[in-house]
């Protein structure tokens, strides 16, 4: 893509996300986008909402699970950036139409104490880099349609990457774990949506360790000369299938020992 092309797609999503309303597949509009044209959208997306006072406070990590790499025929997760106006306390309610069509997935939380970069990055140096892990939930909305119109095809995964990997939002639940504490593989939750249990996972469903995916992130990001700073926020990747979240919906996660997280919608 070029530099124009770029920008306008960029337009394209902070005009539909301002509107409420989603826009065509990028992919149809741009046959030719690759990954790394999709994530220089995402980063001139990004950066028209910091521009209106918006402040980075940390990523999110997406497609680590099996099933939706192959489900999008591709074998790699990807990322996006958490923006201050996107956390919402635990058992927040999110007012109505904030959101185009929110679907709720459970996911541990690194918050992180020391910066982390580079791709020689080491699992050892995840762990001494993150100041505890959390419940959270991520709020997952998108800008562009599922499918298009005429065609029937569904978005491809540049259509993710551009619209910043579906993000919206994100819950942080109360309780607080040293990165060692658990075995993050075996940290599973039960989620219910109005008292009805609708999915349930466990942690190795994110590239068989949470820990992995961060350290995923940590070295994807050095070829685009960014890094994990301290204080960052990191949602390491959902191991349930997306819930979706109509008006009236009360979403509970229940990670036992681990702790708890929810959140309604108006």
């Amino acid at each position: 893509m070029t530099p124009d092309e770029i920008e306008d797609a960029a337009d394209t999503l902070f005009a539909a996300e301002h509107l409420n309303s989603q826009t065509g597949l990028l992919s149809h509009r741009f046959p030719g986008m690759t990954m790394d044209d999709a994530y220089a959208v995402q980063a001139r997306f990004v950066a028209k909402k910091v521009e209106t006072g918006r402040r980075r406070i940390g990523w999110k990590i997406g497609l680590t699970s099996r099933a939706m790499q192959d489900a999008l025929g591709i074998d790699t997760p990807d990322s996006g950036v958490l923006l201050d106006d996107m956390l919402f306390e635990d058992g927040a309610t999110v007012p109505g139409g904030r959101f185009i069509q929110p679907r709720i997935e459970a996911e541990i939380a690194f918050v992180m104490k020391a910066p982390l970069a580079g791709d020689s990055a080491t699992r050892e140096e995840v762990i001494a880099a993150t100041d505890y892990v959390a419940p959270s939930l991520e709020i997952l909305d998108t800008r562009i349609l599922r499918a298009d119109p005429e065609t029937g095809k569904a978005r491809v995964v540049t259509d993710t990457i551009s619209d910043n990997a579906a993000n919206a939002g994100l819950v942080l639940g109360s309780a607080r774990h040293g990165v060692d504490a658990h075995d993050l593989r075996w940290v599973g939750a039960i989620v219910s949506r109005d008292g009805v249990v609708e999915e349930t996972g466990l942690g190795a469903g994110v590239l068989n360790d949470p820990i992995t995916s961060v350290l995923w992130l940590a070295r994807r990001m050095a070829g685009y000369g960014q890094q994990i700073d301290a204080g960052d926020i990191v949602l390491s990747g959902s191991f349930i299938r997306p819930i979706e979240a109509s008006p009236g919906s009360h979403i509970t996660a229940d990670f036992g020992s681990f702790g708890s997280v929810s959140v309604s919608f108006d």
